[in-house]
């Protein structure tokens, strides 16, 4: 039975990859950080199934114990301080955790288990202000935000890993990726969420940024199956999972608002300090390297994916009103 470690595993992504790979027959562990109160919503129907480690990303002892006590034959590093606006108020916790916590797992990897195959979750926010479009492996990063650096950073130590120590690491550039699972704090969420909010009467209006912004959009459940396969291979080596499509914000809200048959025009403010520092404008991979190499490609469709969140979000609601005491009244 092969055995994999997850950091992250109680988010999105982490909790799509543990039930593949449970699927799978492999032995999970799971590590979640002492000092945090985990929320196991997103893994609740398998969170038995998992074993549970501590450790943190920040702290090289914790990663060492970790890698001891799960000895796994695969380890991907899902965790990071993931939300882009909060990279600019706290730059150095995103540092910390997004940057030099991929180094810390590789050296305990590197210490303890050095056969073991490592997958680090790069993001298309290392492109940034892009120099080529559609981006692909070969494209030169220019990141806009602290998170998008310390994403460089985390890439960059893993391909010195392995040119350096000979060890099976490799990153997936994966393009933005969403879900019911996805956090609140996403702005697919955001909006998915609002839209179920406007359709229950539960509020009147969905303040927005910068509608223009254009994302390369697919759902999460697709893209684990690449991080997957991208540790099954020969060799190491690094691709971009996209869906080689892109949208505005601005279409992403129509797809929203009309899957409950309302016009995003009627509910959407737009308000100015919304906008991010430095904006990423477009975003569009060319996934053709790991449709040749991995035999991947995505499945669900982004108007899908998007009426998928909107009903998730509308059940969530309808519930929150069947709980709440102006409903009971």
């Amino acid at each position: 039975m092969k055995k994999a470690l997850i950091t992250g595993i109680t988010g999105q992504d982490g909790s799509y990859l543990a039930e593949l790979l449970l699927e799978k027959g492999y032995k999970v562990y799971g590590m979640r950080r002492r000092t945090s109160t985990p929320n196991y919503e997103n893994i609740a129907n398998v969170r038995e199934k998992i074993e549970w480690l501590s450790g943190d990303l920040t702290d090289l002892s914790s990663l060492i114990s970790a890698v001891q006590q799960s000895d796994p034959d695969e380890v991907y590093n899902l965790a990071a301080q993931s939300f882009v606006e909060t990279s600019w108020p706290q730059p150095n916790l995103t540092g910390q955790i997004t940057a030099l916590g991929v180094t810390n797992l590789l050296e305990a990897v590197r210490i303890v288990k050095p056969s073991a195959k490592f997958y680090q979750a790069s993001s298309s926010e290392m492109y940034g202000k892009v120099m080529e479009t559609p981006q692909r492996e070969t494209t030169p990063f220019y990141p806009r935000s602290p998170y998008g650096v310390s994403k460089v950073y985390g890439h960059w130590i893993t391909l010195n890993y392995r040119e350096s120590f000979n060890m099976f690491a490799c990153s997936g550039i994966l393009f933005n990726h969403e879900s019911p699972r996805r956090g609140i704090e996403f702005v697919t969420r955001k909006v998915t969420d609002g839209v179920a909010r406007i359709k229950l009467g539960m509020k009147q209006k969905l303040t927005m940024g910068n509608l223009d912004a254009k994302r390369d959009w697919g759902f999460a459940g697709d893209y684990v199956k690449a991080m997957w396969l991208m540790l099954q291979q020969e060799e190491p080596d690094d691709f971009v999972i996209s869906t080689g499509e892109t949208r505005t914000v601005r279409q992403l809200l129509e797809v929203a608002f009309q899957s409950v048959e309302l016009r995003y025009e009627d509910y959407v403010v737009i308000d100015p300090k919304l906008f991010r520092p430095a904006e990423v404008d477009l975003l569009l991979g060319d996934c053709g390297k790991a449709k040749r190499q991995l035999g991947w490609k995505p499945e669900v469709s982004f108007e899908d994916m998007i009426a998928m969140m909107v009903e998730n979000d509308l059940h969530k609601v309808e519930r929150e009103l069947n709980h709440s005491p102006i409903a009971v009244n």
